[in-house]
């Protein structure tokens, strides 16, 4: 299976999609089921804790066998109380999905669904008509956007946002989104693991970022369910689908395997973004060095030189400098620059790391705290 990508829906293909309104099966009583499989197992979880009792459809409460007729009311019921807070996006090179984040007309994307754009047109899932909106901020090294409705309707509904220290493998979650222009449609699915870190890439439009943290679910997330909504059965949303497997043998996507920003993220760098413009304080750790690749004897990636050193940086602190050859992050081979940015995906501001290095042909071993980026 190949690095995950990106999947924003082109024009050309939204003109083709049939023009429909909300694909809703769960709200006609039928089956849900996107045929999509669930994703591999991780050995590692976060605490999980149950939604609120008091809603007779908490995930946690929920199974198969007898529980059928529960489970669809808490998909019916879903449904109906998050798809509002779903919108659909159009840039001039295409769509993708977004999800309303509050009353002042915020609302929270993807940055490879934005793109180089700065106005947009956005349809609600409650209504036909488009809405102008502008960028408020763009963040592409955590595919995380922000746009502002010009004249929000008073009866704009934020989503409400859920803990991402709760999220947990098997748990029952819904994808809400514009898939192939579809708007207002819904998949279903589990979160099959958490904790992943994936490369975006930059074909169909992706920033080309390392994104660590991410969940994986087995909803179906096909073109156009960028920047949308991955909701848990508490009609909360836990995460911003990003990402979906592509198969390099079969050149298609892979079936139920797609990964989504955890709400704590989307949270975190919305917040800045509509407060400063910008985002000030990432949570993405950095080695504060710019570097290639470079080969050895045999054509093969020997390791990231070191072209300059920020000044000031985790890496000026610890004594790195230009011409020195990065091979090693504590145990993990860092032959190319993938491999470094997936290294330090997997890290946050302020860990630390041994990094070895070779300078003049003498490899050396230095601790080095991780600055931010």
């Amino acid at each position: 299976m190949s690095l995950p990508r990106a999947y924003g829906l082109p024009r050309r293909l939204r003109r083709a999609a049939p023009a429909v309104g909300c694909v809703l099966a769960l709200l006609a009583g039928c089956s849900s089921d996107s045929g999509s499989t669930p994703g591999p197992e991780t050995a590692s979880a976060t605490g999980a804790e149950s939604g609120p009792a008091t809603r007779a459809s908490g995930a946690s409460e929920l199974g198969g066998g007898g529980d059928g007729p529960q489970v669809q009311r808490a998909y019916e019921e879903t449904v109906r109380a998050v798809l509002p807070s779903v919108v659909q996006i159009t840039t001039d090179g295409g769509l993708g999905s977004g999800v309303v984040y509050d009353r002042r007309g915020h609302i929270v994307t993807n940055a490879h669904v934005v793109g180089d754009a700065r106005a947009f047109e956005v349809t609600l899932a409650t209504g036909n008509a488009t809405l102008p909106a502008r960028l408020v901020a763009s963040f592409p090294p955590q595919d995380l956007a922000v746009i502002r409705l010009e004249d929000p309707p008073k009866d704009l509904k934020p989503a409400e946002f859920g803990d991402s220290g709760k999220v947990r493998i098997g748990q029952l979650v819904l994808a809400m989104g514009s898939p192939l222009g579809l708007s207002g449609s819904v998949t279903q699915g589990i979160v099959s693991a958490l904790d992943r870190t994936v490369g975006e890439g930059r074909r169909g439009g992706g920033t080309g970022a390392t994104i660590g943290n991410l969940v994986q679910t087995s909803a179906a997330i096909n073109p156009g369910n960028s920047g949308g909504a991955l909701v848990n059965l508490d009609h909360q949303v836990i995460g911003v689908p990003t990402l979906a497997a592509a198969d390099p043998e079969q050149g298609a996507q892979a079936a139920g395997i797609g990964f989504a920003i955890p709400a704590s993220t989307v949270t975190h760098i919305a917040d800045q973004m509509i407060e400063h413009g910008r985002v000030t304080q990432s949570g993405k750790a950095a080695l504060g060095i710019s570097g290639r690749t470079v080969l050895g004897p045999g054509y093969e990636p020997a390791g990231i030189a070191v072209v300059a050193v920020t000044r000031g940086g985790a890496a000026a602190r610890a004594g790195l400098r230009a011409g020195d050859r990065i091979v090693r992050v504590d145990d993990t081979s860092t032959a190319t620059m993938s491999a470094l940015t997936d290294v330090l995906a997997r890290h946050q501001p302020g860990d630390r790391v041994e990094v070895t290095y070779d300078r003049r042909g003498r490899e050396r071993t230095v601790s080095v705290r991780l600055g931010e980026l």
